[in-house]
């Protein structure tokens, strides 16, 4: 398999857990979220596929954590299902989006053309940027579970 069709394999299965996410979400602010996460892996598809058939690709730059960030204000926490398995699902994404990151790096060293390799390597931050996002739904479903409420321990951030 040539290193675009691992690219775009890789692309194809973010986007389907994306949309799966998003389809389960029972929050609105996570569904939205999901979903433009979604957009963005298939943006990179389109991207990896333009690079392949060696047609000039574009980019447009994504707004996803600034998206994000308006979204978690409306969250709900207790919207979550933190029973099931809904943590796990999004330490997964976020594991997908840490291996996803280190291929595009990797991918940048093996493309020649340097405007290809410049989309590369920003494909590679918006992948490490997904990551973060994901790590902050974690923190944000989990803390219910892991917030200790007690007068002996002192918080140094407002919850």
């Amino acid at each position: 398999m040539d290193i675009y069709q691992v690219a775009i394999q890789m692309e194809r299965d973010s986007e389907a857990l994306y949309r799966e996410l998003a389809e389960r979400a029972a929050d609105a602010g996570i569904k939205r979220i999901c979903t433009l996460l979604a957009a963005d892996e298939a943006k990179h598809l389109a991207v990896i596929k333009q690079m392949k058939e060696a047609a000039p690709p574009q980019m447009t730059e994504t707004a996803i954590l600034s998206d994000a960030a308006a979204l978690f204000a409306q969250i709900e926490p207790e919207a979550f299902d933190l029973e099931g398995m809904q943590v796990e699902v999004y330490q997964q994404a976020q594991e997908i989006e840490r291996k996803s990151q280190e291929y595009y790096v990797e991918l940048a060293q093996q493309v020649k053309a340097p405007a290809q390799k410049e989309l590369v390597l920003k494909i590679a931050d918006e992948e490490r940027r997904h990551y973060w996002l994901l790590d902050h739904i974690i923190e944000f479903i989990s803390r219910p579970q892991t917030w200790l409420e007690d007068a002996e321990f002192t918080h140094l951030e407002d919850y």
